[in-house]
């Protein structure tokens, strides 16, 4: 029998991550889940977020401090300015360039990679995702292959890559989520970081109408409370 892999997650928090997480461990063993502070608005809820789902699936949890990327970024998510989105339309119209921080997945696989080669991990676990993959360069299934191509390169070990959601959209990751006990009820999709989520950045809109698509609505809102 094939022994289980060893994996290193990289954690925000979000749907996508929060999943892959979860899937990681039941297909494998999860060395460790990484969360970034890079200066985002929504750090401290994503950091907190993160350790109550590394908590709930026993899962060892360390945050990555990088102060230096707020200093030369310039994006909504590390202001606060991001787009509202209300009713759809304005997804796709460039909404994805006012948050996006360059060379962010680049720098957090490489940084992922570090430790999964220290920990003799299979692979680094991303949370990724069609709908997203479309929009947003580093999330796409060719960065990931590129990736993939050049940690032969980077690595002494055979190190991957891996997202288990990179094929599917939002609506059946929440929907996957649901069926394998992931804690989506501690997910913060939110790019700012107030109490509750805002409702109305991308990331939520995406969120929000990814469990009314799956039917989680409701039963999300009230685990929430709980």
């Amino acid at each position: 029998m094939k022994n289980r892999e060893n994996f290193l997650v990289l954690l925000s928090a979000g749907l996508d991550s929060t999943v892959n997480l979860k899937l990681a461990s039941l297909r494998g063993n999860v060395l460790l889940a990484l969360t970034f502070d890079y200066g985002q608005v929504a750090r401290e809820q994503e950091i907190k977020r993160s350790a109550l789902i590394c908590r709930e699936l026993g899962v060892p949890h360390k945050v990555v401090e990088l102060p230096w990327l707020r200093e030369i970024a310039k994006s909504g998510l590390l202001s606060g300015e991001v787009p509202r989105i209300r009713d759809g339309k304005e997804l796709g119209k460039r909404s994805w360039e006012q948050v996006w921080v360059p060379g962010r997945n680049l720098l957090f696989i490489s940084i992922g990679v570090a430790f999964a080669e220290a920990m003799e991990a299979d692979g680094v676990v991303c949370g990724f995702n069609k709908e997203e993959g479309e929009i947003f360069p580093d999330n796409s299934p060719s960065f990931v292959s590129a990736m993939n191509s050049l940690l032969q390169y980077a690595s002494l070990r055979e190190i991957k890559v891996i997202s288990f959601t990179q094929d599917m959209d939002k609506g059946e990751i929440a929907r996957l989520g649901w069926e394998i006990g992931a804690p989506l009820q501690h997910c913060w999709p939110c790019y700012l970081g107030g109490e509750e989520i805002c409702g109305e950045c991308e990331s939520c809109f995406r969120f929000l109408r990814a469990l009314k698509k799956a039917g989680l609505y409701e039963i999300w809102k009230e685990k929430r409370r709980l």
